[in-house]
């Protein structure tokens, strides 16, 4: 196949809840749903879904739009591909910027998925057609209206909770929604807010039997990880690290974590999050599907890749209604029994909704052949 054209919306969709971490104060998110035009009027759909500053790692959607236009749609022009796979591949030359990577690799997937008239789960090892999911939830300046929010998720059917945590407001909410909630699966993400300097603290974690403690520490650290993973009975987690395989590879080998949040815009796409899940399902590593406040079309992606049996944890992907008034597109996820159905149809399963795309969004095409 043959790419001709490559258009994008550029999205701004307000959070129904302001959404709180270590890092900062969410009240909407930004991000770009690029469009793969073939030769044979084919369209794949992929989600920029970088953050506006450079907290959550060193990419912004502003770096990663320069990137995209400037290096990576110049590497895919006048070229015939022949599988997705090879994009992975192409893209080689540019170093880092994985999210701009992941945003037009996930799309060429979508695309030659709908090429072949296939789901794009068939090109998976997937065995269900719905996913056990979780939620995540921000840290809250009240204990009370934390509960109540955790109380209104549970009775959504929502199988697990992640609360985000930093020093100063952990373990105060951790043992009051361990008393209200005694038995929830319950883990803690404390994006990077903490150093080696706290070992002794977070240790304090053991007695709240968290199914892991996610992130403590920064974002190349795998030394201080593996000093804490020795003393602590809490699996510890890690997301921010994991941008290849080679940094599973050096998590596992260092004893860094027992546990991989796997994102795939943060390790460049699907080729590189199977081979991450091949490792992990090799060296008895739990691997679980992590969000990044997805539109629908992040959302279906990660149902479609989830799928896979391997994932047995519920990872962060939520009903579109968890942090949105409105999805982009047609149908939006629906949370039943505490658990999302993969989409059907070919590709990744959704279409777009043009009148909330043109409500929240503007349109322009970057490159036409």
């Amino acid at each position: 196949m043959k790419i001709k054209r490559i258009d994008c919306y550029r999205i701004r969709l307000p959070l129904r809840i302001p959404f709180e971490t270590s890092y900062g104060r969410l009240t909407e998110k930004a991000f770009d749903i690029i469009l793969i035009t073939d030769e044979l009027g084919n369209q794949g759909i992929g989600e920029l879904v970088a953050f506006e500053q450079p907290d959550y790692i060193e990419e912004t959607i502003a770096t990663a739009r320069i990137i995209i236009e400037k290096h990576l749609i110049p590497l895919l022009i006048d070229r015939e591909i022949d599988d997705p796979r090879e994009i992975s591949l192409l893209f080689q030359e540019v170093k880092g910027n994985q999210m701009a990577k992941s945003s037009i690799e996930t799309a060429v997937w979508d695309l030659y998925a709908k090429r072949n008239g296939k789901s794009l789960q068939t090109y998976f090892s997937a065995t269900r057609t719905q996913i056990p999911v979780g939620v995540s939830v921000g840290i809250q300046s009240d204990i009370s209206e934390l509960l109540k929010q955790i109380t209104a998720y549970v009775d959504q059917g929502y199988q697990r909770v992640k609360l985000k945590i930093r020093p100063g407001y952990d373990l105060k909410p951790i043992a009051s929604i361990r008393e209200k909630f005694p038995d929830l699966p319950l883990m803690v993400d404390a994006n990077s807010a903490y150093t080696i300097d706290d070992l002794s603290h977070l240790k304090k974690l053991d007695a709240y039997n968290l199914v892991m403690l996610e992130q403590p520490f920064a974002a190349d650290d795998f030394l201080d990880h593996a000093q804490l993973q020795k003393v602590m009975k809490t699996k510890i987690c890690l997301d921010e690290n994991i941008r290849s395989v080679k940094a599973c590879e050096l998590a596992f080998a260092l004893g860094s974590c027992r546990s991989i949040n796997l994102k795939i815009p943060r390790v460049g796409g699907i080729t590189e999050a199977l081979k991450i899940v091949d490792f992990c399902e090799k060296h008895d590593l739990l691997v679980w599907l992590g969000g990044m406040f997805e539109s629908g079309v992040g959302r279906a992606l990660n149902l479609q890749f989830a799928s896979q049996s391997i994932f047995t944890f519920p990872g962060d992907i939520s009903a579109s209604d968890r942090y949105y008034y409105e999805d982009i597109i047609s149908k939006p996820f629906v949370l039943t029994n505490g658990k999302l159905s993969v989409p059907t149809g070919s590709g990744i399963g959704v279409s777009l909704s043009p009148e909330h795309l043109l409500k929240y969004g503007n349109y322009e095409t970057i490159y036409t052949d």
